[in-house]
C-alpha cells in the first residue's frame, strides 16, 4: 500500500494565525463560526497536524463536540452575517 505524502495546505500561514486567535479567544460568535469553518477546511487534509490538532483542543477547552459546534454555528449564521463589517465580502469554504 502507498504511503501518503505530507502536504501544505496553500492556506496554511493565513490559518495558522486564525486557529492561533480561536485557541487564545473565547467562544464568541465570530470564534466558533471560525471553528468550524476550519475543522471542514482541514478534515481529512493529510497535512498540517498541528492545526488539526489545535483545531480538536479549541473545541475541548470550549466543552463542545463536531456537532454541538455546527449546531451553533448554524444558529449565528441563520441570526446574521458575523462578517459583516469585518472584510470578508465572500464566504470562504475552501
Amino acid at each position: 500500500m502507498a504511503e501518503q505524502k505530507e502536504q501544505q495546505h496553500p492556506q496554511y500561514r493565513t490559518d495558522r494565525q486564525t486557529v492561533s486567535q480561536i485557541l487564545n479567544g473565547e467562544p464568541s460568535d465570530y470564534n466558533l463560526v471560525e471553528l468550524g469553518r476550519m475543522i471542514i477546511r482541514y478534515k481529512g487534509f493529510p497535512g498540517a497536524h498541528d492545526i488539526q490538532k489545535d483545531l480538536e483542543k479549541a473545541l475541548s477547552n470550549w466543552g463542545l463536540t463536531e456537532a454541538a459546534l455546527y449546531e451553533k454555528t448554524r444558529e449565528i449564521h441563520q441570526q446574521g452575517d458575523v462578517y459583516k463589517g469585518l472584510g470578508r465580502g465572500r464566504e470562504d469554504w475552501s
